[in-house]
């Protein structure tokens, strides 16, 4: 009996697209592209589901544009935070001191413009160099000396914690000056014509989203010249579509109310510049590298110990950011401010995305689980959820996200 060798064989699925996927459309096509991109984009629909959520259950008062507002100023300075801290473990470290650094810049900045009246820019400038300065100290041990991270941040956790108390003799020093109070609670201003929103933010808004959708398009670009897989058409598309509608969703609860707050500005400017570095940049490569090969990083040439010292120098400066915005949100320095930022940050890192091992994250998985927290907060809040069963629930979401890494990475054999 022969064999019929001109028999045609059953054709191979377009590039990209399994024949499960084929065959099951745009559902089939997003399943697939979610298995593929399971660790990018499954906290991002995490964070959509809680938001709906909690708008169900109340109300729709999570999604008020005043409690939207509220909810940009309440968390931004562990946004702030965070970008700094997922730097530090993909670079496979850990920065404990960023809590009592955010407390003692606050309280710098209180002596310095309620005790001796000092203009409020210089302040912040000054702010910023001893954030600078005392991220440089931790860094320099850490990677010139040897000394692990845990132990070094530790002591700089105990260290500004009880300098702050000693600046500010265990009391609370303000009110700031007005231009400074501006940086923890001022809004853009209003131009133009009365339309009944916030015309600037509008602009703002419309600017961004044509920026997404230019970046989008040109990395798609990119991918497909070096011949690398790309998402199908109608996923990309879905993809563009959900992006563009939740960027104007927040442009109209924003613009409705009083406008965008001059420190989502802030962190706006901080998300691109830190994104930038982390996915173009040399020295965010290296970042990457030391943190997933250290010993492969080092016979590449790569010099670990100036990019481990730069990566703590940079968290000083974002803890000093975060401690004049918390200052001046509350219009004074406090010897308890920023109690648990450091355990915060960690979480939003993780749960946006982080691996324990390091060599994993990315600026905006930062921020995606910072407001994965912050939702969580805010709408156990309108709900009148009691911190006790807060803390558990914030603690059984971090356990799932890194549980979720764990998995992922026996799955793909990591």
């Amino acid at each position: 009996m022969s064999t019929d060798v001109t028999a045609k064989s059953p054709a191979p699925a377009p590039p990209g697209r399994s024949g499960a996927a084929a065959d099951g459309g745009l559902l089939g096509l997003v399943l697939a592209g979610l298995r593929r991109n399971m660790r990018q984009y499954g906290m991002l629909i995490a964070l959509g589901l809680i938001v709906v959520l909690f708008a169900i259950w109340t109300d729709g008062d999570l999604l008020l544009p005043r409690n939207v507002s509220n909810l940009v100023l309440q968390n931004s300075y562990i946004l702030i935070l965070a970008i700094g801290m997922m730097l530090v473990i993909i670079a496979g470290h850990i920065d404990l001191s960023v809590g009592s650094l955010t407390a003692f810049t606050g309280a710098f900045a209180a002596v310095l413009t309620v005790q001796h009246g000092i203009s409020w820019p210089v302040a912040l400038v000054l702010c910023l160099l001893v954030g600078a300065a005392a991220g440089a100290v931790q860094g320099y041990l850490i990677a010139y000396l040897g000394i692990p991270s845990f132990i070094v941040t530790l002591a700089g956790m105990l260290l500004f914690r009880g300098l702050t108390e000693i600046l500010l003799k265990g009391q609370t020093l303000g009110p700031f000056p007005e231009g400074l109070q501006k940086l923890g609670n001022g809004f853009l201003p209003e131009v133009g014509p009365n339309t009944n929103y916030h015309n600037l933010t509008l602009l703002l808004g419309f600017i961004l989203i044509a920026a997404v959708v230019w970046q989008e398009f040109r990395d798609r670009r990119r991918q497909q010249e070096f011949s690398l897989d790309v998402l199908p058409t109608r996923l990309f598309l879905l993809k563009l579509t959900a992006l563009v509608a939740a960027i104007l969703v927040l442009t109209l609860l924003l613009a409705s109310y009083k406008g965008a707050p001059i420190v989502l500005i802030i962190l706006g400017a901080l998300v691109v510049g830190y994104g930038y570095v982390m996915r173009n940049a040399v020295f965010g490569r290296h970042i990457y590298a030391i943190g997933g090969n250290l010993p492969a990083a080092k016979l590449s040439g790569v010099k670990d110990k100036k990019v481990t010292f730069y990566v703590f120098l940079n968290m000083g400066v974002l803890a000093a950011l975060a401690g004049l915005v918390v200052a001046a949100r509350l219009n004074a320095a406090s010897p308890k401010a920023g109690v648990n930022f450091e355990l915060e940050a960690i979480a939003s890192s993780f749960i946006g995305g982080a691996s324990m091992s390091g060599g994993v994250g990315t600026v905006l998985g930062a921020i995606i689980g910072g407001l994965v927290l912050g939702v969580l907060n805010n709408g156990m809040n309108l709900l009148s959820v009691g911190t006790d069963w807060q803390q558990v629930i914030k603690g059984l979401a971090l356990l799932v996200a890194v549980g979720f890494d764990v998995w992922n990475k026996r799955k793909s054999g990591s």
